[in-house]
């Protein structure tokens, strides 16, 4: 992509910016501030660098800008597609207008490059029924096989057998196809290039010098072509031919050692029981024949079976055409054979082309004097021509995608002012999760929730890593969801919710992991007395289960007694033991314990209401209010302090981001990501409930116990005995 008129501006601008996330970032809002964008310091940009396969944006533009395809879009490459799409725009601005397609009238055409993509928006339009439309869209332009559907030559140096006008011609094509390979054109056909014709006709050249050498020396073949078969059926028995003859040549030289080197009857009662076939391994191993000494190799009968069908082929593609008819051979006919063959072995070890080796060398010859070779190299060598051609149909798909995701794509990456301004979502925002009551729109996809973890918990924002599934499919995704309103009571690993995905597809959802946080300023506010409720709580249940163990094992104890006494009570008469003597000094220490404890409890419950008597009516709530601080203050002061300092940073950066500044969340910003349930306004509430518990009238027992305590400080401070008395 060439760039025109903006290499050359003064780096001189005036730049406006906005606050958010805690810094002030950029707006891009004209065409100025696009030609002028490589002038403004990378260090006030958001972004560095982001990663192109786990962001909500459309991928072929991705792809087209990311010019290195390393899977990540760069600042020079940002700016190199700001430069190209400027270049080739009479009115800069249009990119702003957010256009879903691309008029033709806004393509400049005052230079060469823009005059040959309107020519080739023309001819896309044109070519797809549609000569007269205004305008052409990235889907149009993209329509690759829709554009080029009957053409043959297309720009990419690739032709397939339908680009020849002879039929040779094709058919060779198709065999360059089936023994180089081939690979797809522009239109999806699939051909050949350059490089699968060398590789071929190289094939070819190297084969029939290899022939040439056979043609030239008789002795290669003394059979013609049918030396091969020769050789073939002579190298399949090669070995075993020569383990009989030095079997045959060991019974010669003892007469004794003609028994072992055969098989025996231990041999064959070994085998006996298996299932037997003439391709057995264990026949395979036996020797060709019966071995005795001077013995010929026999070719028809006395065999070994699993060789039989090898030595047939042996006699009549060897045997026979160089010895003459016979039905056995010796020792040294058998070393004849192998010296007439000698030169056919050697010759066929040194074989050159052998990718075109199964066409058959007559085909290939064939092939060499058609002269094809010079014609295929015309067709790819004129196809490479139209190469700036249909280039140009590639520009047209590229700046009509442009026009319409270049600016969003840059309020993703040099600001994040899709995400601030909360007017639409920005690129690394994948949907909206549901789940315990809440709706949380920061929802980024990651590959390894551990791993992203790792950096993701440095930015201090209360994280659910949910594996997402989509029910009747194989279609799987993990996210991490931020959590930045409501309290954390009700999540927990396993917790099962819904995510939404930007096309309003529903993802069964599973929490897998948990990276916790403060959630917000209400829930500092209880956790204290959460924390007291939960400890009164776990004393209580542990109190009541050893009290009820205790109780199990004094009836288990009680149990085992009365049948062990059973047949002594059966048997005694006698009247029941008179009841114990009442201890009254037992009692009385009981009864002062009692009287001390709630002497204690009322002196400090008088102490307490006396404290507040004295104080003025209108001091009451505000030392209230005062005791409550006390208590939820320190916690909520700590939650505040977290709570301000999170950062969008460190998640986006484990996902692959190079995030440029501390991109805060706030409090009142990070409560405007997550939603908790609310009834719509107008609705109506019906609060009588049929099924509800029956409630216990605690607040007549608060009145009653602070009516109670008041009584109790009257008389102990004598306030009853001067009201009295006066």
């Amino acid at each position: 992509m060439a760039a025109h008129n903006n290499d050359t501006l003064p780096p001189r601008h005036r730049w406006r910016f906005f606050r958010a996330g805690g810094f002030d970032q950029v707006r891009i809002e004209t065409a100025e501030d696009l030609r002028h964008l490589a002038h403004l310091d990378q260090k006030l940009w958001l972004a560095l660098s982001c990663p192109t396969g786990s962001v909500e944006f459309d991928r072929r533009t991705l792809e087209l800008i990311d010019s290195d395809k390393d899977g990540r879009i760069r600042v020079p490459e940002l700016l190199q597609a700001v430069r190209w799409a400027c270049g080739l725009l009479r009115d800069a601005d249009a990119l702003f207008a957010g256009h879903g397609e691309l008029p033709l009238a806004l393509i400049d055409d005052s230079h060469a490059d823009g005059a040959r993509i309107l020519a080739s928006a023309k001819r896309i339009l044109t070519n797809i029924g549609k000569p007269d439309a205004p305008a052409i869209t990235p889907e149009d332009a993209a329509d690759v096989q829709r554009i080029l559907a009957g053409t043959t030559l297309n720009g990419d140096g690739v032709v397939p057998p339908a680009a020849a006008r002879e039929p040779e011609t094709a058919a060779v094509i198709g065999q360059i196809m089936a023994l180089a390979g081939s690979k797809p054109d522009r239109g999806g056909e699939a051909g050949i290039g350059q490089e699968e014709a060398d590789a071929f006709f190289a094939a070819v050249d190297a084969y029939l010098g290899w022939w040439g050498e056979a043609q030239d020396k008789p002795e290669i073949l003394p059979l013609g072509e049918a030396t091969l078969a020769a050789v073939e059926a002579l190298q399949a028995v090669m070995a075993k031919v020569d383990d009989y003859f030095f079997r045959c040549s060991l019974a010669a030289y003892d007469p004794q050692a003609g028994v072992a080197l055969n098989a025996d009857a231990e041999d064959f009662a070994a085998i006996a029981d298996g299932n037997l076939s003439a391709g057995a391994a264990a026949v395979s191993a036996f020797p060709l024949a019966r071995v005795a000494a001077a013995r010929p190799l026999p070719l028809q009968d006395d065999v070994n079976p699993a060789w039989a069908a090898a030595v047939a082929r042996l006699r009549e593609a060897t045997v026979l055409p160089l010895l003459g008819p016979r039905d056995r051979i010796n020792e040294a006919e058998w070393r004849d054979l192998q010296a007439r063959l000698g030169p056919a072995i050697a010759w066929l070890q040194r074989k050159q082309g052998g990718m075109v080796e199964t066409l058959g060398i007559g085909r290939v010859r064939e092939i060499a004097t058609s002269g094809a070779r010079g014609r295929i190299d015309v067709l790819i060598a004129a196809d490479a021509a139209l190469a700036p051609e249909f280039e140009a149909i590639a520009a047209v798909e590229t700046l009509a995608r442009y026009l319409r995701d270049l600016v969003p794509l840059l309020n993703n990456f040099v600001s994040f002012r899709d995400f601030y301004t909360r007017r639409g979502r920005a690129i690394f925002q994948v949907g909206t999760l549901f789940i315990d009551g809440r709706s949380c729109d920061l929802c980024i996809r990651v590959d390894d929730p551990a791993k992203h973890a790792t950096l993701a918990t440095l930015s201090r924002i209360y994280l659910l890593y949910c594996d997402c599934m989509r029910r009747g499919s194989n279609e799987k995704m993990t996210i991490a969801a931020a959590i930045t309103g409501g309290d954390a009571d009700q999540l927990m690993v396993g917790r099962n919710g819904v995510f939404y995905d930007r096309q309003g597809r529903d993802w069964d959802a599973v929490v897998v992991k948990i990276v916790s946080h403060p959630i917000s300023i209400r829930e500092a506010f209880w956790l204290p007395f959460k924390k007291v409720g939960k400890f009164i709580g776990e004393q209580i249940e542990k109190f009541a289960a050893a009290r009820s163990k205790a109780s199990e094992t004094q009836m288990t104890q009680k149990l085992l007694e009365t049948g062990s006494q059973a047949m002594g009570a059966a048997q005694a008469a006698a009247a029941p033991p008179p009841p114990p003597a009442f201890d009254a000094a037992k009692f009385a220490g009981i009864f002062a314990a009692i009287g001390l404890a709630i002497g204690a409890i009322g002196t400090a419950l008088a102490s307490v209401v006396t404290g507040f008597l004295n104080l003025a009516w209108w001091q009451i709530p505000l030392a209230i209010i005062g005791v409550v601080l006390l208590i939820s203050g320190p916690s909520m002061m700590i939650a505040a302090m977290k709570l301000r300092q999170r950062n969008l940073g460190p998640l986006l950066d484990a996902n692959g981001w190079a995030v440029n500044a501390r991109a805060l969340i706030n409090i009142p910003f990070g409560g405007s990501l997550t939603q908790l349930a609310r009834l719509p306004p107008g609705s109506e509430r019906a609060l009588t409930d049929p099924f509800a518990e029956r409630r216990q009238p605690w607040g007549w027992y608060l009145l009653l116990a602070l009516v109670v305590g008041a009584g109790i400080a009257g008389w102990w401070y004598g306030w009853f005995a001067r009201l009295l008395g006066g």
